[in-house]
Order: structure tokens, then C-alpha cells, then sequence
């Protein structure tokens, strides 16, 4: 005759970490545009490239 068993407990299952409410609206926020460089800046990008153009780089061995 058959003996009657206990149903095996299922193992809790895992509860997933709670979602930090700040962080959705984080990652659907996208960068602006940015600002024209300031004339100072601009003037040393420049003379940045102009030396460039004139002294290139020499290829390291």
C-alpha cells in the first residue's frame, strides 16, 4: 500500500533587488549641446593644428 509523503518545500524563490527610482529617469536623459569654446581656447586648438601641419610627427621605432 502506498505511503503518503509530504510534497518536497520549494526553495524561497530569489526576490529581485529593489530598482533605485533615480535611475531610469537618468538614463533617459540625453546630453545638450555644448557651448561655442571660449575665443582663447579656440585660438590655442588652432596653433595646436597649425604646428602640427607644419612639424609633423616622426613615426616611432
Amino acid at each position: 500500500m502506498p505511503t503518503f509523503t509530504n510534497p518536497r518545500s520549494q526553495p524561497a524563490k530569489a526576490l529581485r533587488k529593489p530598482r533605485n527610482p533615480v535611475v531610469a529617469p537618468a538614463l533617459m536623459r540625453q546630453a545638450g549641446r555644448h557651448q561655442v569654446p571660449h575665443p582663447r581656447q579656440a585660438a590655442q586648438s588652432q596653433m595646436r593644428l597649425a604646428l602640427r601641419d607644419l612639424h609633423p610627427p616622426t613615426p616611432q621605432d
